[in-house]
């Protein structure tokens, strides 16, 4: 029990801008910042482990809107997610998005480095019924492999382009790219569907991302790298790698300027 709660104490390596001037933020100044729905902590996080999670939590979220060139609502999806700290897990999960909540919870002892990853599974979540007419799966991410129906908008062209790149061979758009491909290969070895799952090679795709631009925050994303599961290749290499990353920035860029005009 004690080391669990000596992973929150070390702390967690970040290089950025200073969002909080140096001062302490709560989960309230979080809230009212990003606008979530709601934020939800567990009976068992401490009052001294809570100020240093929203610390956390703020400087990760503040650098994630920083990468994206997004405003900080965007994080919160206009309003509509929530946000939970401490409470809420799933067994072997350090954090995990709740569709039915559409919560993003985070563990308060593993919690850190996944909420890039859950962040963009709630992400996937919201855009698919905004991506497509009729969408065929709960993901945008899983429902542009079934069906090639997208609401036309400039956005959504360039988030097809994004799976696009994904999930296909550049070289032979038919053919699945070799990403995809050695998570499935893995996914047959352990008997089971997960790594291939089209919303978790995105997740990861994004995770790896934002692990690549010029802000570290490892409590935001880590182990893209140097993990085990980067050296068998489940997160994308080499020049696939820039292109997912090219793709995701002109994206985000994208969302960014419509929402400015929008304004």
């Amino acid at each position: 029990m004690q080391t669990k709660t000596n992973r929150l104490n070390r702390g967690y390596y970040r290089t950025g801008p200073n969002h909080r001037n140096g001062t302490d933020v709560n989960f309230v100044d979080i809230r009212r910042e990003f606008d979530f729905r709601c934020i939800h902590i567990g009976k068992w996080v401490t009052k001294a482990e809570q100020q240093i999670a929203a610390n956390l939590v703020f400087d990760a979220l503040s650098d994630l809107a920083l990468i994206l060139q997004v405003p900080k609502q965007v994080l919160s999806l206009r309003g509509t997610l929530s946000l939970a700290f401490g409470m809420g897990g799933q067994r072997h999960a350090h954090a995990h998005y709740d569709l039915r909540k559409k919560e993003l919870a985070l563990a308060k002892n593993a919690g850190g480095g996944a909420l890039a990853h859950e962040w963009f599974h709630a992400f996937d979540h919201y855009i698919c019924a905004k991506f497509l007419q009729l969408p065929t799966s709960r993901f945008a991410s899983h429902a542009w492999l079934l069906s090639n129906e997208e609401v036309q908008h400039p956005l959504n062209q360039s988030l097809a382009k994004t799976f696009q790149t994904l999930f296909l061979n550049p070289m032979h758009n038919n053919q699945p790219s070799d990403y995809f491909k050695t998570a499935a290969l893995i996914d047959n070895k352990l008997n089971h569907v997960y790594y291939a799952l089209p919303e978790e090679l995105s997740a990861r795709a994004f995770e790896a991302y934002i692990q690549d631009s010029e802000i570290s925050n490892e409590f935001l994303v880590k182990g893209t790298k140097k993990s085990k599961e980067a050296k068998a290749g489940l997160y994308p290499l080499a020049e696939h790698r820039k292109q997912i990353q090219h793709h995701f920035s002109h994206y985000f860029m994208l969302l960014g300027q419509y929402l400015a005009r929008a304004r």
